[in-house]
């Protein structure tokens, strides 16, 4: 019995990721995944994307046009039927969440 071509959840994920490594921070020179903006990626079985992130701070002043610009870059990957954006401060961000290569790249390490 052939199964309509389906993705596997965890290469959507990984494409999901590297979509996110494209977008910036207009004010820190490294991508959203890196600087720890992100904190969650849930796919549903419909292919739904929702995902949790926060903002380097709650005035920060593309609090409108990030999450826009999240939302529509990865309903642009293959397969994605839909996709949300929950803007979250809880925790807060804070220098911590940042991966080493983003501590490295802003001198910081």
């Amino acid at each position: 019995m052939m199964e309509e071509a389906s993705i596997d959840t965890n290469d959507l994920g990984e494409a999901i990721v590297k979509k996110l490594k494209t977008i910036y921070d207009p004010e820190i020179p490294v991508d959203i995944y890196e600087l720890g903006l992100i904190y969650d990626v849930m796919v549903n079985t419909d292919y739904e994307v929702k995902i949790l992130m926060t903002l380097t701070s709650p005035n920060c002043p593309v609090a409108e046009s990030l999450p826009r610009e999240v939302e529509e870059k990865i309903k642009s990957i293959e397969h994605v039927k839909d996709a949300e954006v929950e803007i979250t401060f809880d925790p807060p961000w804070s220098k911590d969440l940042m991966s080493e290569e983003a501590k490295l790249e802003l001198g910081m390490l």
